[in-house]
């Protein structure tokens, strides 16, 4: 079954043939595909099949009135149907979107934008933000009339065209074409008449300052206490952007220092940022900047993190707390030269790049936060243990894990594992159930071990890998068995008698959450081992006896040897 995505979902039959059809639902569903990039609607496929209900027949007429309906109720949508069959002998009708051109809305004045497999409504001031993200006509593709095609920088032209027929990234197809027919495959020209991407990428010095958003970097270094002591700058417009990348990581040599780790008898030179997550940084702020909007690039470094600042805020739909999942461009012009240029990863996968390598390299992801016209991007300066970098290593080698299964054992590698519900905070992932593709094999592999259940269900490296690897550990309560718990709770009821819950959580381990013990309390309260007077926050404990404490103290000195 193929998952629904930004460019498609499924729609019953129902939805538009039943006595009451959802004619302004289907409006808005084509209104969110419109302002993303387009996309199908297959109509007459029930949610999570991947076929129509066989023998489906679709009612005479009804694309054609599907197609009128939806162009009654929305403003700068355009569609087409068409009825389609399946070998089971049933049909569906494919209704196909485009993508706008400028914004478009319901008649009634309601605004939507489809991101990854929802249709996202857009309300108060984001309205705002979409009329300035999606413009009539993209900025990229507009033309500056004073510049032709014969103003443009030759050598940066033929640089451009010798690199797209290098690339492995193009067709075939793609690469036979002369040059003026590159320069236009790419709307870098347009009518003999440079665009302002063909501008920016490949005009002279002069015109692209006078595009007046042109990017402008600064790195400014601080040292311990927040002090200046260095600038590095680029804001003479001589380089374009796809070549400021390369300028900024070879110009400032702070981003090439390493450290020194023992590796047995030697030593090993581990870098202190990682040269691709700081590409990945530079473009994403060069390729996702809106530019229509002023400012500069700010890289702030400090002893003990680097924070990338780019003018503009996220793409709508798109938050700090989404971006690990949600894959939106705000100039897709711009993203396709530096993807087929080799400078940047495929749609939506650059972030995913950059927590793996940083996790890998027992390092923390990077972390977004949003501003009121800005977005920063911290990534940490640390030395790396290299005990936990081998043991990831290693996992990889032995069972070759794809790249969740690497994000998900680095953060468990971390620390002393996590609860379901942290994971999935650390995922960025609604619910517990949408774990399973990040675990993928490794609990079945033996990689990851899990204790506890439920909303106490904990998620660890396997101790086997951390002993193998010499992972420098701390025995945690954390995942302390029920039995021992229930041990420490009736020696510390022996020693401090009528106690409340929280006093006992204190002295026992102020790890653990307070759920844990109070369900260990019950559970004693239940066999009669302990006793308890008082409702609620007044409800005090004591051991009935030591019968019981005897005997899970048995089964924790049974289990220990």
């Amino acid at each position: 079954m193929s998952p629904e995505d930004s460019h498609f979902d499924r729609k019953s039959l129902r939805l538009v043939t039943g006595k009451s059809p959802d004619w302004g639902g289907l409006a808005l569903d084509c209104v969110c595909f419109a302002n993303a990039n387009g996309g199908r609607l297959l109509i007459g496929i029930e949610d999570k099949q991947d076929a129509p209900p066989p023998g489906q027949a679709i009612p005479p007429g009804l694309p054609e009135t599907l197609m009128r309906r939806v162009r009654e109720r929305t403003v700068n949508v355009e569609v087409a149907a068409t009825v389609e069959h399946d070998a089971n002998g049933g049909s569906f009708i494919t209704l196909r979107v485009a993508r706008a051109q400028g914004v478009a809305s319901t008649s009634d004045g309601r605004y939507s934008v489809r991101i990854d497999d929802e249709c996202v409504p857009v309300v108060g001031d984001d309205v705002a933000r979409l009329l300035n993200d999606r413009p009539a006509r993209p900025w990229e593709l507009q033309p500056v009339p004073d510049v032709s095609r014969a103003d443009l920088d030759p050598e940066a032209c033929t640089r451009f065209v010798a690199g797209i027929r290098a690339s492995d990234r193009v067709k075939d197809s793609v690469k036979e074409k002369s040059p003026d027919e590159l320069l236009v495959h790419y709307d870098l020209v347009a009518g003999g008449t440079a665009t302002r991407l063909g501008v920016l990428l490949l005009g002279r010095r002069q015109d692209r300052a006078a595009l007046g958003t042109a990017p402008v970097v600064q790195c400014l270094k601080y040292d311990e206490h927040g002090a200046r002591i260095n600038k590095w700058l680029w804001d003479d417009h001589a380089l374009s952007p796809t070549e400021l990348v390369e300028a900024v990581w070879r110009g400032v040599p702070d981003f090439r220092e390493t450290y020194e780790l023992p590796d047995g008898l030697y030593r090993t030179s581990v870098p202190a940022y990682d040269e691709k997550v700081l590409r990945e940084l530079l473009v994403n702020a060069l390729v996702h900047r809106p530019y229509t909007q002023r400012g500069d690039i700010f890289l702030n470094l400090h002893p003990d993190r680097l924070e990338v600042v780019n003018p503009g805020r996220l793409p709508l739909g798109v938050t700090p707390q989404t971006i690990l999942h949600a894959s939106r461009r705000r100039n897709d012009a711009l993203a396709r030269v530096f993807h087929d240029l080799g400078l940047m990863e495929r749609e939506g996968s650059g972030w995913d790049l950059m927590v793996e390598r940083l996790l890998a390299a027992d390092r923390p992801p990077p972390m977004p936060v949003e501003g009121v016209d800005s977005v920063t991007v911290t990534v940490l300066r640390r030395r790396p243990r290299p005990q936990v970098v081998a043991l990831i290593v290693d996992a990889d080698q032995r069972f070759q894990l794809n790249q969740r299964e690497r994000i998900t054992l680095g953060l468990l590698a971390q620390g002393d594992g996590l609860t379901a519900q942290e994971l999935c905070r650390s995922l960025e992932l609604p619910d517990a159930d949408a774990l399973k593709p990040w675990l993928g094999r490794l609990p079945a592999l033996g990689v990851v071990g899990t204790s506890g259940r439920t909303r106490g269900l904990r998620y660890f490296v396997a101790p086997e890998l951390m002993r193998g690897a010499k992972v420098p550990t701390v025995t945690s309560l954390a995942r302390i068995e029920p039995h021992r718990l229930r041990a420490l709770i009736l020696e510390d009821l022996a020693r401090y008698p009528a106690s409340s819950s929280p006093e006992i959580n204190a002295r026992v381990g102020a790890e653990l959450s307070l759920k844990t013990v109070k369900r260990a309390l019950d559970e004693l309260a239940m066999t009669g081992a302990v006793r308890h007077e008082g409702e609620r926050r007044w409800r005090r404990y004591w051991a009935a006896g030591g019968e019981q404490r005897g005997a899970d103290q048995g089964q924790a000195g049974v289990e220990s040897r």
